[in-house]
């Protein structure tokens, strides 16, 4: 896998388990896994920016992207192949260098053009045979962090930053 500089991901799907939880008044509530936040801790302390790309405008994108310093979030995107690409322009980035995690039809045109493409095991297989990783993890449980720790596997930082938590409590500069 080539260097990744930048990491991309859907909400809906992939944070969470794509259900929705409607009241009497029709408001809704999404499902979040902490174990995702993670994920966005390690790429930031290891100066790989993180943005999320969705579809939806829900409030509790932002909140998420808030809750875990992820400033580069878009709302209500219709094309996210040409809003990767103007972040990563913005970011002086490649698609070549950037990976994405979606799972369904919308992101297939953004997980055919980057670096290196995954989906929760929870996609459509149609997705799934598209991507360059399954991850084992459904959406909405941690799919977003397996990814990242898949990604960052071979990164020589990774172990130390773990390393450095478990013994501190906490990662470097913290």
């Amino acid at each position: 896998m080539q260097k990744i500089e930048l990491v991309l991901s859907d909400i809906d799907g992939v944070w969470t388990d794509g259900g929705l939880y409607f009241t009497a008044e029709t408001e809704y509530m999404k499902r979040f896994s902490v174990y995702d936040g993670w994920g966005v801790r390690y790429c930031r302390n290891l100066g790989i920016p993180v943005g999320i790309i969705t579809a939806e405008e829900i409030p509790m994108a932002q909140l998420v992207a808030l809750k875990f310093k992820t400033p580069h979030i878009h709302m209500g995107v219709k094309d996210k192949l040409a809003t990767a690409r103007q972040l990563c322009d913005s970011l002086g980035v490649s698609l070549e260098h950037t990976a994405y995690i979606g799972d369904d039809l919308n992101d297939l045109p953004l997980l055919e053009q980057v670096g290196f493409s995954a989906c929760p095991s929870s996609a459509p297989k149609w997705v799934r045979d598209r991507v360059d990783h399954v991850c084992a993890t459904p959406g909405g449980y941690g799919a977003f962090r397996e990814f990242v720790e898949h990604i960052l596997a071979d990164h020589p930082d990774f172990p130390q930053l773990i390393e450095t938590y478990a013994k501190h409590g906490r990662f470097p500069g913290s």
